[in-house]
């Protein structure tokens, strides 16, 4: 019976290990698509600006 509960700990253990990585890699991935949203945003709103630009000269 000892040996029972030692292993629920432990596998109890190494599965809110495994919750807590997988939950740090989602938010990982959410900030990492923020930036390159915002990132590819502010690249095209300069691309729109040189092509004005280009336009009126």
């Amino acid at each position: 019976m000892n040996n029972l509960i030692l292993f629920v700990n432990s596998f109890l253990s190494y599965l809110l290990l495994f919750v807590i990585m997988i939950g740090l890699v989602v938010i990982a991935c959410i900030i990492g698509v923020k930036m390159r949203k915002s990132k590819d945003a502010k690249l095209a709103a300069e691309a729109a600006m040189e092509k004005e630009d280009a336009v009126e000269n």
